[in-house]
């Protein structure tokens, strides 16, 4: 069985036992020189919700392993679906063109036409990627931000983008590994060697990376917005929310079943145990924080804490900071 971290863990822990999570600290915005800090207060000091990051922490981790269900009711849509923007950019505007760069120092296109075609073909694979992404961010991260408005989005169901795009993910695995093969069966000799073999290195360091994110995006992103796709069917905001919410109170107004779901997350609480802390389900704290955000429009855990101290929520010598 493998190990899961936990938020109470030495973040460097996780850093010093797999090199892979230092992509996964710069997607959620956390920047080195956190010390000793635990998980969960390194992600509370950077406004990261620790739920969401120990999920994909350990769905990186566990590979095919990973037990879907137990990480899913950790996750705060909102969170991930940020995670997921920042790898697109990561992808689009900083890995494909650094390997290009090395490519194009590696081999030379002025005198040997079968580099200017490998070239090519490297180029074409990159648009596949990055035309993939786009259609990610114009139609299904839209689909999701609607359903985190409670709205249930016209576009038909989720399943049926996550179709889409379990396609796109496919296409681009054969063309990544199309590319690999073409640079060591049929490259000629007179390239600079060195070089050139550190450019496959990044291409299948690249392949690893894309492989995970897109199986990311089909199992724990494509479950967790099925989840929440699920609860908004069942129980929609209705037209006239921006007026009056549906517990009752006016919009900005907060419920007392809410100002407690807030105390829950400035103690640095997954979804799952301030479910179990207050009775209540997964879904229902979800929706709990679904409505504290669009009352407040505070989306972080650490924007909450500030809101639960200047309002007597909770003492600031209660808050571990």
């Amino acid at each position: 069985m493998i190990e899961k971290y936990h938020a109470g863990d030495p973040l460097s822990d996780l850093i010093s036992d797999d090199y892979r999570m230092l992509q996964i600290l710069s997607r959620f915005n956390l920047a080195l020189g956190f010390g000793d800090q635990s998980v969960a207060a390194a992600c509370k000091s950077c406004g990261v919700d620790t739920g969401t990051f120990l999920a994909v922490v350990n769905f990186v981790k566990s590979g095919n392993n990973a037990h879907l269900s137990e990480l899913v009711e950790d996750v705060n849509v909102k969170a991930l679906l940020d995670y997921l923007k920042r790898s697109h950019t990561y992808f689009v505007d900083f890995r494909l063109p650094a390997i290009r760069r090395k490519l194009i120092e590696a081999i030379d296109c002025s005198r040997n036409q079968i580099a200017f075609l490998i070239l090519k073909f490297y180029d074409e694979y990159a648009a596949e990627v990055s035309r993939h992404m786009n259609y990610e961010n114009e139609h299904v991260h839209p689909y999701v931000e609607t359903l985190l408005s409670g709205k249930i989005p016209e576009e038909g169901r989720f399943s049926a983008l996550v179709h889409q795009h379990q396609d796109n993910h496919e296409s681009i695995g054969k063309s990544s590994a199309e590319l690999k093969s073409i640079i060591i069966k049929y490259y000629p000799s007179d390239s600079n060697a060195t070089l050139l073999n550190e450019v496959l290195m990044d291409i299948y360091m690249m392949e690893e990376e894309l492989l995970t994110h897109c199986r990311l995006e089909d199992t724990l992103f494509a479950e967790s917005v099925a989840s929440l796709e699920e609860e908004v069917r069942q129980h929609p905001a209705r037209p006239d929310e921006d007026a009056d919410s549906q517990d009752g109170t006016s919009a900005g107004e907060l419920s007392e079943r809410e100002k407690e779901v807030i105390v829950e997350v400035v103690k640095g609480l997954s979804n799952k145990e301030i479910a179990e802390n207050m009775f209540i389900s997964v879904n229902t704290v979800m929706t709990h924080r679904r409505n504290i955000s669009r009352k407040l429009q505070i989306h972080s855990p650490a924007g909450l804490t500030i809101y639960a101290i200047v309002n007597g929520l909770v003492k600031l010598d209660d808050v571990k900071l």
